[in-house]
């Protein structure tokens, strides 16, 4: 898995995570290249509570942002915590770009919001199962329940290459397993 950060950022990680009350349960893979599918997202505590869990177990993500999110003094600190600002009125091309970005790296787990936003949404949508099956990459879900204060890992999602059928299923197994802090925006 991609490495990141030392002794003192795990440390910091760990224990601010324990003063928050959350945990982490499940097991990641053991995978150089990995598509993380995180839901459900409805706030910006989300991305708070997993960077603290990637601090803490010392792995190194990459993750899909809005551009607009990437000003100063924010833009310096979410480059180096692995952010890939998206043009999201461009994003035609969007599946190639990171298909290819897995190509030119030997270890990258990048992980992707399927809904897309924080709002609600009818349908959430399968570009990240489209980007695990072009660069042949497996799937695997992260999930926060914020009822439990648990961060789950796993499982690794088998894929049928049907991507509405997948995305319906994997929607499914979130909702009935976990709930995200504004519960109404699932």
């Amino acid at each position: 898995m991609p490495r990141a950060g030392g002794v003192i950022r795990r440390w910091i990680g760990r224990n601010l995570l324990r003063l928050s009350g959350w945990e982490l349960k499940g097991e990641l893979p053991k995978e150089p290249k990995l598509v993380l599918a995180a839901a459900p997202h409805t706030s910006n505590w989300d991305f708070i509570l997993a960077m603290l869990v990637v601090m803490a177990l010392g792995i190194r993500i990459s993750y899909l942002m809005k551009k607009e999110a990437f000003f100063w003094p924010f833009k310096g600190l979410f480059m180096r915590l692995g952010g890939i600002p998206i043009d999201r009125s461009a994003a035609k091309n969007l599946v190639e770009q990171i298909t290819s970005w897995y190509e030119q790296h030997d270890k990258v787990w990048v992980v992707i919001t399927p809904e897309g936003t924080r709002s609600k949404v009818d349908k959430w949508k399968s570009g990240f199962l489209r980007i695990a099956e072009n660069a042949e990459v497996p799937v695997c879900l992260v999930s926060w329940d914020y009822p439990s204060k648990c961060m789950h890992v796993g499982p690794v999602w088998s894929l049928t290459g049907d991507h509405e059928a997948d995305v319906a299923a994997i929607r499914k197994h979130v909702s009935e397993k976990f709930t995200g802090k504004y519960p109404e925006k699932q």
